[in-house]
Formats: C-alpha cells, structure tokens, sequence
C-alpha cells in the first residue's frame, strides 16, 4: 500500500522501500516494531504536525483537595545526616500526551459576570446601541483592568515536566479554588496515530522510519561483516550502517530547522 494508514503497512512501506522483497532485509519483526516507536517519540518531539495546540478541562474534586491539602515529608539521609523536606502536593494529573503547558485559566460553573461587575455595567450603560457607541472607549477600559487584574492578582505560576505527568500549579489551593470548579488547561498535546491515521503518511516520517530500518540493517549485518556466501557475494553490513547514520542525521537536522515550532512558544 503506497499510503501507510497504520503501523503494520508503514513498516512494509519502509521495507519496500529498502529493497523488500528483491532484497532479504535481515531484521527481526521486534526491532523493526522498535525502531516505529522510536520515531514516532521523535517525530511527536520536533515535527509541528505531530502536536495540537489544544484547552483540556479539569475539575477540581474532593479528593485533589484532600490529597492536595494532606502533610507529606520524604527523609534523605547523606554522610550520616538526616534531612526532611517536602516537596508539595499542589499538582494535577495531566494526560502522557501532553507534552507542554501554556497556561491556565481559572474556570467557574457559577459565572464571573454578575449584576455589580464592572464589565457588565460598562455593556449595559456605555454598549447598549452598537450602531451609535464607540467601542474604543470600552477597549482601553477592558485593557485597563486587564491591567490591574495583571498587577494585583498575577498569573499563576506552573511547572510541569512530561516525564511525571504532574502539573504543579503555585497558589492557594485552600482559597484560590473551590471544590467543583473547573481549571481549563492551555496546552500541546501528541496526535494519536491510531485516532489521526494519516501521521503514518507523513512524508518526514516515512522516510525517517525507512533510515532507522536501514540502520538496524545494516547494525546486524555488520556482525557478519567480511564473510563470503555463497556465489562469491560478501556482506558489507559496515557500509549501510554508515550511509544510515548520514540519512539519520540530516533528517534530524532538517527537522530542527524546517518543522520544530519555536520553544518559546510552546514555554509560555
């Protein structure tokens, strides 16, 4: 099939692609399966088609208030001294497919715009004709508070690592949030190749997986490097492992600087 919609017929393409069936391709099915997840890492790691910039809800429950709010220390002892410390439970469990957080954004069921609020009385006395009122006045107003929000609340401030999974959000639990409310969570998050099939018909990756079977290749018949088989052909498994190492690398370099979205951007 000469468009992979699935891993099994992205590996066949590869394998094509690499001289299969008129050559014998000396790898086991393992490695190559290997090979797949090691590229899709990369290619979900560098590649600005392979993530979505998305918003995730969250509910904050009794039980991250109960376990947010619970007293938990670790011990380390070093050069007979004993140390104890706590690191915090004021994080939330994010999904493994996220790989950065942006930002986040305090969400109420109840509704922030009531009767007293100042942006409500600015609609209903200053917008209640759109065809007849200025909204620039109603702009540098909002900007303004936006402003003052900015100096006398804050944002914020979140760490995460995709390794732990943890965002770990620095405010208040106790007064800042309210069991029930909702957190909404600006973030990057991998495409799921088995749920968006056309990841595997990429080109940047088709060609990728192709290099690393080539260098898995070319890895296990450089073990028999030198031997003469039969009708006098002699395996050079030193040279496809070589010329693999070269497609490798201008593949990795052509992604860091034609698809890579730029770190600040996905930093916040």
């Amino acid at each position: 099939m000469a468009t992979p919609s699935t891993r099994e017929t992205l590996k066949q393409y590869a394998l094509r692609a690499l001289g299969k069936p008129v050559i014998e391709i000396n790898a086991d099915d393992d490695q190559l399966e290997d090979r797949i997840d090691e590229a899709l890492q990369y290619f979900a790691q560098y590649h600005y088609d392979a993530i979505r910039r998305t918003y995730l809800k969250y509910q904050y429950t009794q039980s991250d208030y109960d376990r947010i709010n619970a007293d938990s220390t670790e011990t380390a002892t070093k050069n007979s001294v004993t140390t104890t410390w706590k690191e915090g439970n004021g994080f939330i469990i994010v999904p493994e497919s996220v790989i950065s957080v942006i930002n986040i954004f305090p969400y109420s069921d109840k509704g922030n715009l009531n009767l007293f609020d100042v942006r409500y009385q600015l609609r209903l006395n200053d917008l209640y004709d759109f065809s007849s009122t200025s909204i620039i006045n109603y702009d540098v107003v909002l900007r303004h508070l936006d402003f003052l929000d900015h100096i006398l609340v804050g944002e914020k401030p979140i760490r995460f690592n995709q390794h732990d999974n943890r965002l770990y959000i620095d405010q208040d639990w106790k007064n800042d949030l309210q069991v029930g409310e909702y957190l909404v969570i600006e973030c990057y998050r991998k495409l799921d190749p088995t749920v968006y099939t056309d990841v595997y018909n990429d080109i940047y990756l088709k060609r990728y997986v192709t290099a690393l079977f080539k260098k898995q290749w070319g890895a296990n018949l450089s073990k028999f490097n030198g031997v003469t088989m039969i009708g006098g052909v002699t395996l050079n498994g030193a040279q496809i492992y070589q010329e693999s190492l070269q497609d490798i690398e201008k593949l990795e370099q052509e992604i860091r600087s034609s698809y890579e979205l730029n770190p600040a951007m996905m930093i916040g």
